[in-house]
């Protein structure tokens, strides 16, 4: 059987891009690596929350449930994500992991790791950069005796409770995970730059209002031939300013390096540490896509707001700053699934 697309990865993206598909009347089927639909969120750290509202952060024809909290909570996303799958009843296999698209005279077929293969017509690739975490290689971080971890690893302080942290970043994640352990631990941010935090609510209102607003959050950068500015701020959640002004979490500027019993400050005195946690970001790895796509120097595919500029019937969804501030995130997702599968209706 040959499928009008095949959407590769079941998270956000892969959900909205299957309502519409389905609203459009095309035949098609989600691959998901893992064992249910709901992207990264699963493997965030417990006490993660969203920091645009509930009634900002929903997909495609269904609003995501706004109780008293007002901010979603990691529980209350994958709970929403299961039950929209249900809802619209998406074709979805799980334990799919795709490794290998290839072209074949009337589109394209796909390997997965358990020795099946699908072909379509288009393909839609909505796995994002959050499946690829980045953690930078250091001085001295081979005979480091402590633990050193990914942000995407941390889950809860429990296990660091008295300890000697250090939390490498200054973005809404190593804020949010310092704040959480500096209740448990000696934890310190070690920052390129100090934290720099915008006010949740402005007049009582929440910050992405006013960002939907005055256009911010979806004006068109890319018609424009304009990279999507990202913002270097952090939203400052109950008491952050607060806490950062006494020092608990303090901050330091980045460290040079690693010794065997901790870390070595840009000033050269040593301290001795328990864990390093890196909040720093993610990069893209669509190495399944290697022998029909081209990518730029730091991996990312050549596309145009979703749509590849060398592999035609090939799309993207999920990229962060692919068409607007919003892609990549539960709000923007549906507005960039809409365009991508207006492109394949109309080409097929």
């Amino acid at each position: 059987m040959i499928y009008d697309s095949i959407i590769i990865g079941g998270g956000q993206a892969g959900l909205a891009s299957g309502y519409y598909l389905t609203k459009y009347g095309l035949n098609y089927l989600i691959l998901e690596a893992n064992t249910q639909a709901t992207g990264s969120w699963s493997y965030y750290y417990d006490s993660l929350k969203l920091f645009s509202p509930a009634r900002l952060s929903s997909l495609p024809g269904m609003r995501m449930k706004n109780d008293k909290r007002g901010y979603p909570t990691k529980k209350d996303v994958i709970s929403y994500l299961n039950t929209y799958t249900k809802r619209f009843k998406l074709p979805i296999l799980t334990n799919q992991r795709v490794y290998e698209v290839s072209r074949n005279q009337k589109g394209f077929s796909i390997e997965t790791s358990d020795g099946k293969s699908y072909k379509a017509k288009t393909i839609i690739n909505a796995t994002g950069s959050f499946h690829n975490p980045y953690l930078p290689q250091m001085n001295g971080m081979n005979t480091f005796r402590g633990n050193y971890l990914h942000s995407s690893s941390y889950q809860k302080p429990d296990q660091y409770i008295g300890q000697r942290v250090i939390v490498v970043g200054s973005g809404n994640s190593a804020v949010q995970i310092a704040m959480e352990l500096s209740e448990v631990s000696n934890t310190t941010l070690a920052v390129r730059k100090s934290v720099q935090l915008v006010k949740q609510k402005i007049l009582g209102i929440d910050l992405h209002y006013w960002v939907k607003a005055i256009g911010f959050d979806k004006f068109p950068f890319w018609r424009f031939g304009k990279a999507v500015p990202i913002p270097s701020s952090t939203v400052d959640l109950a008491g952050y300013k607060e806490k950062l002004e006494v020092g608990n979490p303090n901050q330091k500027k980045m460290f040079e390096r690693f010794y065997s019993d901790g870390v070595v400050w840009s000033e050269g005195n040593q301290e001795p540490v328990d864990t390093v946690i890196f909040a720093t970001g993610y990069r893209s790895d669509f190495g399944y896509l290697k022998t029909i796509e081209k990518f730029d120097v730091e991996g990312r595919p050549l596309q145009k707001a979703g749509i590849s500029q060398n592999t035609p019937g090939l799309y993207y969804v999920g990229l962060e700053g692919q068409r607007s501030f919003s892609s990549a995130t539960l709000r923007g997702g549906g507005s960039d699934s809409k365009f991508v599968i207006k492109h394949i209706k109309q080409n097929l």
